[in-house]
């Protein structure tokens, strides 16, 4: 059984990623739309991920990887188990 210590550093880690990214997203689109039902809202994120999020930029949260490479290799994981 996990201790509540690595489960809680664990989820504070990823929750750092989450909100630097819903931070940015704020910022940048937000602030400037308004979204009259969840299906718009959700495909202004999913816009705002394929065409404006850098896939050339390197992320220490992923080992520093492309994060093309990273999705690449997440996904050669799963078809290996």
């Amino acid at each position: 059984m996990a201790t509540e210590r690595s489960v809680t550093t664990c989820n504070l880690q990823e929750k750092a990623v989450v909100e630097s990214f819903v931070q940015r997203l704020k910022r940048e689109r937000g602030k400037k739309r308004i979204h009259w039902d969840r299906a718009e809202a959700k495909y202004d994120v999913f816009d705002y991920i394929e065409l404006f999020y850098n896939p050339t930029r390197r992320h220490g949260d992923n080992r520093n990887l492309l994060s093309m490479d990273y999705e690449e290799n997440y996904f050669k994981e799963l078809r290996s188990v």
